[in-house]
């Protein structure tokens, strides 16, 4: 079965680029050949002009290819710190013994998070405590933090609140003033319109427009999604 057909994704840098379309478009699909979850069958992908492979999520992170799924990925019972640099931690030796660097890894993680617009009162926080709109935002920082230059954010703002929402809305701006790209998958267009520079509609496994933000109203949008056809 072929989900998609003759599909071309362009990211440029300091871009927001919101892939829309309906349930089994091929939004996921997409998604997950470019993080390296599924294999190609046939096309090619470029990064910085030149052709390369993906064949695993190792090879995506290694290009700097990151992706945040709908829940953030963290682990409830640790805190903060532990889940930003959970596999990543930060050490200090002695001798033969080596230790955990709990207060660089402090400064580091607080200092991130406030970047991007993230204030918690405690990097010991347990993250079972937060919000869903924090959660985000913590796992967006550690993307950015551990060298992402492509953050894919896999329908972040799905059963946030309106003030949730917000302030994911704010990462994705501040992530792309401090020099990143993102892609935002999502079918929630009041959410991702007010933020994308372009929007890349599919339908049916088909890319049926590549239209920068001013070229296409929001109503416009929902019906394309919809209808597979242009207004």
């Amino acid at each position: 079965m072929q989900v998609l057909k003759d599909v071309s994704l362009t990211v440029n840098s300091r871009e927001v680029v919101a892939l829309v379309g309906d349930n089994g478009a091929g939004k996921s699909t997409l998604i997950k050949i470019l993080t390296g979850v599924y294999k190609k069958d046939s096309g090619e992908i470029y990064w910085k002009g030149k052709k390369v492979e993906i064949s695993s999520p190792l090879d995506a992170k290694a290009l700097g290819i990151e992706v945040v799924h709908q829940y953030g990925a963290l682990i409830d019972g640790m805190n903060v710190v532990e889940n930003f640099f959970l596999g990543r931690e930060i050490v200090k030796s002695y001798g033969p013994i080596k230790l955990l660097d709990e207060k660089k890894m402090m400064e580091i993680c607080s200092k991130v998070l406030r970047e991007l617009g993230l204030n918690i009162d405690s990097m010991k926080r347990d993250v079972a405590t937060l919000s869903g709109g924090e959660r985000q935002g913590i796992a967006i920082g550690r993307c950015i933090y551990f060298g992402g230059e492509l953050i894919v954010l896999d329908e972040p703002t799905t059963f946030l609140s309106i003030k949730e929402t917000e302030k994911v809305l704010t990462y994705i701006r501040n992530a792309k003033k401090m020099g990143k790209s993102v892609i935002v998958v999502s079918h929630i267009i009041r959410d991702i319109y007010p933020i994308a520079d372009r929007f890349v509609i599919l339908h049916k496994g088909m890319k049926i427009a590549d239209l920068q933000s001013g070229e296409i109203t929001r109503e416009e949008l929902e019906t394309a999604i919809v209808s597979g056809r242009l207004p």
